[in-house]
């Protein structure tokens, strides 16, 4: 008996988490109400506040479910794969599968936690270190492979690469670019990952066209390419 209260405790709770996926999506963190949220999950008024004292400890279980989440299927693609090269597309897909299937959620935890008042009680720059240390990790591991030379600092390359997974889901969910069907993803999600490895001209990374640069020593290639 206790353990079905506590399964039907549980299916409650997701219920409340789903409608405030679509409730914050659809409204935003400011326009969003509790009432909303009750209203969206078919629930009592009062329920929701039995789970979630107010919209920021809400907005902070959509947060660290949906994160915990993402985490997760990196860390099993990761494993799966070989090379850098391997890895990193992995990391890239993941990311644009995400908003594939599930565009409201990756609105949510890109644009409306940034956008809440609370922001930064919730454990975002906790979350986001985890996964930039476990991409610094790919990056240590390969300059023992000799895939990349000791000249690249591993944590700033990680930073790098969520930094333009985050701006290219951005565009997304701003809907600066198409990601109306699967191929429009697929090619955001191709540009995204080829600019990374390989750089806006396509050359080597020693190549560049800024013109106080011109009589620097040319460095190595530190991606593969």
């Amino acid at each position: 008996m206790a353990s079905k209260r506590a399964d039907r405790e549980e299916e409650r709770k997701r219920t409340i988490l789903r409608a405030a996926v679509e409730v914050f999506s659809r409204k935003g963190y400011h326009g969003c109400r509790m009432s909303d949220v009750a209203r969206e999950a078919g629930v009592a008024y009062g329920l929701v506040y039995h789970y979630f004292k107010n919209k920021d400890e809400l907005l902070n279980s959509v947060f660290s479910i949906g994160w915990s989440g993402f985490l997760i299927r990196i860390q099993e693609k990761v494993v799966a794969a070989r090379t850098l090269e391997a890895r990193v597309a992995s990391i890239v897909g993941v990311a644009f599968e995400a908003w594939r299937r599930d565009p409201r959620g990756v609105r949510v935890l890109i644009l409306e936690v940034g956008r809440s008042p609370a922001g930064g009680a919730l454990n975002r720059g906790e979350a986001f270190t985890s996964v930039i240390e476990l991409a610094a990790g790919l990056f240590r591991d390969a300059q023992a492979n000799k895939e990349i030379g000791p000249e690249v600092d591993p944590v700033l390359m990680a930073t790098m690469l969520f930094g333009a997974i985050e701006m290219g889901l951005m565009a997304c969910v701003l809907g600066m670019i198409d990601s109306s069907t699967p191929e429009a993803v697929e090619k955001a999600r191709d540009q995204v990952l080829n600019s990374f490895l390989r750089g806006v001209l396509g050359g080597p990374a020693g190549e560049t066209t800024w013109p106080e640069a011109k009589s620097a020593s040319p460095q190595k290639q530190v991606l593969p390419g």
